[in-house]
């Protein structure tokens, strides 16, 4: 909090004092007010009270002890692949995923009230959002400058009142610090997607007649030749689609890997539950992370039975 601008820090401090009050109300997010998180958050609780935290660790952490309900947390995007953070924090927490939501990133340029697009000559976000923007800003004949955070910098626009200065972030940090949308979309592919989970100290049990249900669980190999190929081989044959899979080193091993994985269903659908069994045998331990509805089918159409 205390390195964010004075415009984001104020705010920091008033939607914390407002999430205290009712933290049974409180959906945690990573970053300052205005971020794509916060963005999220909104979108998929209107009614809640969005807690802004400098780190993972610390939506983590408020969920952990009670001051928000739920965190909302950034798992992947479509460009720029996995949020690496999030594969090592989520085996150390013990919350658990109950939800999932896609966000469309909308990236646009925010300037001082009443300045002009073609006064602007300096933009100022994060590293990643000036990567995904970085031909637009080119055309434009702006340059680019990295930021620690978005939202941040849209504070930090706010508070300089410099007209040729101005942010790349969200129309949700526009309005937040009274900036002006001199340009929208300007991101440079339109897939620009991130996913996100919803994070709970509770297990979510969801109903399949609901709708579609997805199973995020960790697993461990063993370190002998065809493991994984034995280890997943119990999803093919019982016909489990498997959305995701991602590998990464366990406390900087090259012995032990994790691996991070999505399936369509739930264990208690007789395939899945067959699956996991193989998975258990030729692995060296499975952590479920949770069952909870899917956002977004996955299953191609062709595979869809008639």
């Amino acid at each position: 909090m205390e390195t964010y601008p004075k415009p984001a820090r104020d705010l920091v401090a008033r939607m914390t004092a407002e999430a205290a009050q009712r933290p049974e109300d409180a959906i945690a997010f990573q970053g300052a007010p205005g971020a794509y998180s916060h963005l999220a958050t909104t979108q998929a609780f209107p009614l809640g009270l969005a807690l802004p935290c400098f780190t993972f660790e610390d939506a983590f952490e408020a969920v952990e002890t009670g001051r928000a309900e739920l965190a909302m947390i950034p798992i992947e995007n479509s460009q720029a692949g996995r949020v690496a953070d999030i594969h090592f924090l989520l085996p150390e927490s013990s919350l658990h995923i109950v939800g999932e939501h896609f966000l469309r990133v909308r990236h646009c340029l925010l300037g001082l009230k009443g300045v002009s697009l073609d006064a602007v000559r300096e933009a100022i976000s994060h590293p990643q959002a000036l990567g995904q923007t970085r031909h637009w800003c080119r055309d434009h004949n702006i340059r680019q400058v990295g930021y620690a955070d978005t939202a941040g910098a849209a504070a930090l626009v706010a508070e300089r009142g410099d007209p040729q200065v101005a942010a790349i972030a969200s129309k949700l940090a526009a309005r937040l610090f009274d900036l002006d949308v001199l340009a929208e979309g300007i991101e440079d592919v339109s897939h620009n997607t991130t996913r996100f989970v919803v994070l709970s100290r509770k297990p979510l049990h969801p109903d399949p007649r609901d709708g579609p249900l997805m199973t995020s669980f960790l697993f461990e190999v063993r370190n002998v030749p065809a493991a994984l190929y034995k280890a997943l081989g119990g999803f093919a044959t019982n016909g489990v689609n498997m959305t995701k899979l991602e590998s990464y080193q366990k406390e900087g091993s090259f012995t032990a890997t994790m691996f991070f994985a999505d399936i369509d269903g739930s264990p208690d659908d007789a395939n899945v539950a067959l699956a996991m069994e193989e998975l258990r045998f030729h692995t060296k331990s499975v952590r479920i992370l949770g069952t909870y509805p899917q956002a977004r089918v996955r299953r191609h159409p062709e595979a869809m039975p008639e």
